[in-house]
């Protein structure tokens, strides 16, 4: 029997009418310069694809903050450069020490367990960010050739908030450093260099505001000698750093890239370059503050303490019992914006990265959840909600932190 073609579905009768405005945990809104260059498709060899890696990488050595000329795209989602990360460091024999602070830190555990490395895990009690002198207590009873660690845990809104001095004294142990930056690079100071951090990855679907299945890794460069040199057999083909130099620095094959995410993830940093690090900083700041001071102002409680939350993904308890998924659902339908639920925890999250920090987008988010949390029967002060957001716009007006979201996509 022949198997028949199935009756055509196109994405116009799949897609909802109206546009859905993107506030959860990623991905985010794109810009509509990111948009159109994730349209075409060139060779993925040849000069002009020479010109476009060679501009990845001089873009990514200023938001990485690197003078490594180690910096790779990687045709998958942030887990991928994660993965490649950690196959680079460790094998059979090697240790690690994996500072869990929830879902996507704890993915290095997993990662790890799957190369073979012996994987000893760090926690801490009650979301709190781990300290100097916990990893120090640590390094103190084991030796371990490795740690992992998040700067923010998008899981449950919580930065590491000593991140910078657990990098140095890593180094004084003469042990290397993976940093997951995925919702933090561009949004949140992280200089690799500076630091002293090893390697770095990101995600192109949170800060970086370009598409989803497209990575980015940075290795310093004597992390990447060490990696060059290894004697043990790698686990992965497409994944392993010495292969894709070929590409990234040779500008040789090694796969078909994923040109179309290339040439987005190329306008994606070139709008950051632009914009500069200290005034996408500065944007991404005012415009988490403004959100947090607005939902404490409606009466809802955020999950994180001040001094440790993390400003690109803002975690709310969830009050009154809602189920979640009800709640989103809700907002989706009613009023096109979708917010995110969690892993296993009793809270709602916000995203504030790249074009979600929008003024035109924070009044959205808050309209939707505000509208939704009363649809469910809690009672919250919505006006006192939007009194204090159209206080902070005001105020940030003069250093044009108002702008429409004009610049995103409705593709």
């Amino acid at each position: 029997m022949k198997i028949k073609a199935p009756e055509s579905l196109s994405l116009d009768e799949i897609l909802p009418k109206k546009t859905t405005l993107l506030m959860g945990a990623g991905p985010v809104p794109i810009p509509k310069e990111v948009a159109l260059a994730n349209s075409m498709v060139i060779s993925h060899l040849g000069e002009t694809m020479k010109m476009i890696v060679s501009r990845i990488q001089l873009m990514g050595k200023y938001v990485f903050q690197t003078e490594s000329k180690k910096i790779f795209g990687i045709a998958g989602p942030s887990s991928a450069a994660m993965e490649m990360a950690v196959t680079s460091l460790l094998w059979p024999t090697r240790k690690v020490l994996v500072l869990n602070l929830g879902t996507f830190s704890a993915r290095f555990t997993e990662l790890a367990k799957g190369v073979g490395a012996e994987v000893t895990e760090l926690f801490t009690e009650n979301f709190q960010p781990f300290t100097v002198q916990q990893v120090k207590a640590a390094f103190e009873k084991e030796n371990f050739d490795v740690i992992t660690l998040v700067q923010g845990e998008t899981s449950c809104g919580v930065k590491n908030s000593e991140l910078e001095g657990i990098v140095k004294l890593a180094k004084s142990f003469g042990v290397r450093t993976i940093v997951d930056a995925v919702c933090t690079l561009s949004t949140t100071p992280c200089p690799m260099d500076e630091w002293g951090i090893d390697v770095m990855v990101v995600g192109g679907q949170k800060g970086l505001s370009a598409i989803p299945g497209i990575a980015m890794i940075a290795f310093s460069e004597e992390t990447f000698e060490f990696v060059s040199k290894r004697e043990a057999r790698m686990p992965h083909w497409c994944l392993d750093p010495r292969r894709a130099y070929r590409f990234w620095g040779l500008g040789e094959y090694h796969y078909t890239a994923p040109v179309p995410g290339l040439l987005a993830l190329h306008e994606a940093l070139r709008l950051i370059c632009q914009e500069t690090l200290e005034k996408r900083f500065e944007r991404h700041l005012n415009c988490s503050v403004t959100l947090q001071k607005c939902l404490e102002a409606m009466g809802l409680e955020l999950f994180t303490p001040k001094e440790f939350r993390l400003q690109s993904v803002v975690a709310i308890k969830n009050p009154g019992k809602v189920v979640t998924k009800d709640l989103i659902g809700y907002m989706i339908k009613n009023h096109q914006v979708e917010i995110s639920g969690a892993f296993g925890l009793d809270i709602i999250r916000i995203g504030q990265m790249g074009e979600q920090c929008r003024f035109d987008n924070i009044k959205r988010a808050l309209e939707a959840v505000g509208a939704g949390y009363e649809h469910f029967g809690v009672k919250l002060d919505v006006n006192a909600g939007m009194r204090e957001f159209e206080r902070a716009r005001e105020i940030q007006s003069a250093f044009s932190l108002m702008n429409p979201a004009s610049r995103v996509s409705t593709v």
